[in-house]
């Protein structure tokens, strides 16, 4: 069944185009041109992924992100905007946002992003669905997006939940940080590779019985990490 992408877009040409090239990329497409008729499909409909613009009549888009995320943490979203500043991309992303493009935009690159969206949401929902997912003492509670070491939550981020999921459902593979950065980050990221690094350093610390002798997230030298169940 073709994937359902929901575009929340007031600018009919933009909107136009998306809806074309989606289409010919084998989605299926449902529109909005507000932010309150954007969160009332989003709710009644359920898209897999949204392509949301941030200065939308009615609503905005930042008011569309924190409404959905009160009773919605999982569905993907993605920001189309005009807006560059940094400061603009940061606040879209810290609300739930999960990627930020700006316009003007290569159809082929938001495509692209929004592959990568729907695989980690595929990859979330294989991990356990409902129930959780163990290796050794630790439990990946999917549903929740916590990580419990001998039964007791330890403080986590959302990127450190996903990093781990990443690598536990694909244990023995070896990933380099440029791959790890693409599949957990995604192509529109701030940081530099060495962000993996202080990730997987942090994860291990609380994952671990020695942080220092690594049984559960190794490294192979020269190359990048893999992940030993």
């Amino acid at each position: 069944m073709a994937e359902t992408v929901l575009i929340v877009e007031d600018d009919p040409s933009i909107l136009k185009g998306l809806q074309m090239n989606l289409g010919l990329e084998g989605f299926r497409t449902i529109c909005a041109h507000d932010g309150e008729e954007g969160l009332a499909m989003l709710r009644s409909h359920r898209p897999d992924v949204v392509l949301l613009d941030l200065m939308l009549p009615k609503l905005g888009g930042l008011d569309v992100i924190k409404r959905l995320r009160v009773d919605d943490p999982d569905t993907p979203v993605i920001v189309l905007s005009a807006k560059d500043q940094e400061g603009d991309k940061v606040l879209a992303l810290s609300l739930g946002a999960d990627d930020y493009v700006t316009k003007p935009f290569s159809v082929v690159e938001v495509i692209a992003r929004l592959r990568v969206a729907l695989r980690r949401r595929r990859r979330t929902k294989a991990g356990g669905g409902e129930s959780g997912t163990r290796f050794g003492v630790v439990e990946l509670d999917v549903a929740g997006r916590r990580i419990i070491v001998e039964g007791a939550a330890v403080d986590s981020t959302a990127r450190e939940f996903d990093l781990l999921l990443f690598l536990h459902t694909h244990p023995g593979t070896v990933f380099s940080r440029e791959q790890l950065m693409q599949q957990v980050w995604g192509p529109n990221h701030f940081g530099t590779v060495r962000t993996v690094d202080n990730f997987i350093a942090r994860l291990r610390a609380k994952i671990e019985d020695d942080p220092d002798r690594p049984k559960h997230i190794e490294t192979v030298r020269g190359v990048g990490y893999r992940f030993n169940p």
